[in-house]
């Protein structure tokens, strides 16, 4: 029987009648710059920040403050940040805490670089990091409305391959409808990701969030969203394809998490009610992990 994976990563808590034992503590996402971003993008505005770990103000050293998490259970790191202006996570002056958390403490460690440079890749692929997630944003008008940064659809197109030249395992995500809830640069980016064949593709959609400039915005229709899951699948027919943390919650998530299904993606995060019964349904064999998508202890 094919099997669909349902994600549940400690970034947030879980329980539904179809899943009620969530480890919260196995996999715990860490910011390096507390809720500090030089960005502060239209749609986050560092609200997403202030959920993870605050490192800076933990006043310990990335492995320290690892180690200590490993010994409360943690299994594995998502280690994550604001931008600087460039676009970039600042990675590298953590590189060799990154490598002894997994040397030493064994831990699945995943890495948000926004845009890396050379120095970074090589770290991270040094490191031996399980996987480098990266957004990547098809259009130049999304980039300096949204995410206020001076690049290009190129540049997000260097950033994989860059990381692809080092041997670090990609897991691109792609926002839909992150240009103030319009379809934009979607398609285009997911070409840059089948030329640079990743991990895994993780789609997300934007969900307005309260306290930022988009919190009016709505979401893409559901029609668009669907087509869109199709167009993935068929893009990247051997990659694993998932529907990530982040999409609008209520009646919307219900209908694309079943859509999800129908299409053949190959794991959801945060499942709404009735969606694993639903997989079930259609012939799948629901797996859950308490982790990133993609992650597998």
């Amino acid at each position: 029987m094919p099997a669909i994976t349902f994600y549940t990563p400690g970034l947030r808590r879980y329980k539904t009648a179809e899943y009620d034992r969530q480890d919260a503590a196995a996999f715990v996402s860490v910011s390096l710059t507390g809720d500090a971003c030089a960005l502060s993008c239209e749609h986050c505005g560092t609200t997403i920040l202030s959920s993870m770990v605050n490192l800076p103000r933990s006043d310990e050293s990335l492995y320290d403050l690892c180690a200590r998490l490993a010994e409360r259970g943690a299994r594995g790191v998502l280690i994550s940040g604001g931008s600087d202006a460039q676009g970039r996570v600042p990675l590298r002056k953590h590189m060799p805490d990154i490598a002894r958390i997994r040397r030493e403490l064994g831990m699945r460690v995943r890495v948000h670089t926004g845009l890396p440079d050379e120095a970074t890749a090589e770290g991270l692929a040094e490191a031996g990091v399980d996987a480098a997630l990266v957004d990547i944003i098809g259009h130049e008008d999304t980039i300096r409305e949204v995410y206020h940064l001076d690049a290009w659809p190129e540049d997000y197109e260097e950033a994989l391959a860059l990381l692809e030249r080092y041997g670090v395992p990609t897991v691109p995500h792609i926002v839909l409808g992150l240009h103030f809830g319009r379809m934009l640069g979607e398609t285009r980016a997911l070409e840059i990701v089948a030329r640079h064949p990743p991990q895994m593709l993780a789609l997300v959609i934007l969900t307005p969030l309260r306290a930022t400039p988009m919190a009016g915005v709505r979401p893409p229709e559901i029609a668009e969203v669907a087509d869109f899951f199709a167009l993935a699948r068929r893009a990247l027919p051997h990659t694993p394809v998932v529907l990530g943390c982040e999409r609008p919650l209520g009646d919307y998530k219900r209908a694309v998490d079943r859509l999800a299904i129908e299409a053949g993606l190959d794991g959801i995060a945060f499942p709404a009610a009735g969606a694993v019964a639903y997989a079930r349904e259609r012939g799948l064999e629901p797996q859950f992990i308490d982790a990133c998508c993609g992650v597998v202890w």
